[in-house]
C-alpha cells in the first residue's frame, strides 16, 4: 500500500467516507476501512460476534498491517472508523480526526436512511453522546474542520500530510 500511511478517524457522521471519496477521486491510493476492513468482533480478541453493534466494528488488523507494510504506493489513507484502533494506530505517520459542531452532525444523521447506521434515534442518540465524549477516536490525532466543504477537508488533510513529510 503505502510507503507513508495516514488514518482518518471520527465519529460517524463526521464525512470519514465523503473524504475517503474525494481522495480517491483525485487519484489517491484511499482503503474505505469500513467497507473493506471491518466485520464485528471482540475489540480485545479479534473473535467473531454475531450481530451488530457499535463496540464490535472492528477491522482487521492482519489485514491493516499487511496494507500499511507494503510499499506499492507513495502515500495510502485508511478511512472509517473500528473500535481496535489501538491494536494498529502505530502503524500510521499521522491521524486525522474529523470533527464538527453538533448542529452539523445532527443534520447529517438526520439525512441518513433508517438502514444505514445512524438512520434511527438511538443510533443518534449513541452518535452524539460520543461526539461529546470523544472516548472511541483516536486521542493524539490532528483535528480537521469537517464543517467546511469536502474539497476544502481533502485540501487540508493533504496540506498536513505535506508538512508532515517535510519534517522527516
Amino acid at each position: 500500500m503505502g510507503i507513508r500511511n495516514y488514518l482518518i478517524e471520527g465519529v460517524s457522521g463526521t464525512g470519514k467516507t465523503s473524504v475517503c471519496d474525494e481522495l480517491l477521486r483525485r487519484g489517491y491510493h484511499a482503503i474505505h476501512g469500513d467497507r473493506v476492513l471491518a466485520y464485528q468482533g471482540d475489540p480485545e480478541t479479534g473473535r467473531p460476534t454475531s450481530g451488530f453493534t457499535h463496540e464490535n466494528h472492528i477491522w482487521r488488523v492482519d489485514e491493516v498491517r499487511a496494507s500499511a507494510a507494503a510499499q506499492d504506493e507513495e502515500v495510502t489513507f485508511f478511512c472509517g472508523g473500528s473500535r481496535n484502533f489501538a491494536q494498529f494506530i502505530d502503524l500510521f505517520d499521522g491521524v486525522f480526526v474529523l470533527q464538527v459542531d453538533l448542529d452539523t452532525l445532527r443534520r447529517r444523521l438526520d439525512a441518513r436512511p433508517e438502514d444505514e447506521w445512524g438512520g434511527r434515534p438511538e443510533e443518534r442518540e449513541l452518535i452524539v453522546r460520543l461526539h461529546r465524549t470523544q472516548e472511541d477516536v483516536p486521542k493524539n490525532g490532528v483535528i480537521i474542520d469537517a464543517t467546511a466543504p469536502i474539497e476544502r477537508v481533502v485540501d487540508e488533510i493533504v496540506r498536513q500530510c505535506s508538512l508532515r513529510r517535510a519534517r522527516l
